[in-house]
């Protein structure tokens, strides 16, 4: 078991980033946009989208969101949190 403390201390900025990196990639791959994404998950703006996928002023996907985009994106809740640095 490993000791929570040795956790970088910016672990939650950079989980938070690599997983708005992961849904921006997959989204374009499906070719899909921000503004359309966000209706499809219920925003009425393409703001919480945009702003999480680059976690500007900390705002981030919650599970959710995640699951719900996982859903319209048709592809594995997984895939947003590959290639991720824990250490």
């Amino acid at each position: 078991m490993k000791d929570i403390e040795l956790l970088k201390k910016d672990f939650s900025k950079k989980l938070h980033i690599k997983i708005g990196e992961n849904v921006k990639n997959i989204r374009k791959e499906k070719g899909v946009s921000q503004l359309k994404l966000a209706y499809a998950i219920g925003y009425k703006s393409v703001s919480p989208i945009s702003s999480a996928e680059v976690y500007y002023n900390n705002i981030h996907f919650n599970l959710e969101n995640l699951a719900k985009i996982a859903y319209v994106l048709d592809v594995d809740i997984c895939e947003f949190f590959k290639n991720l640095e824990l250490e």
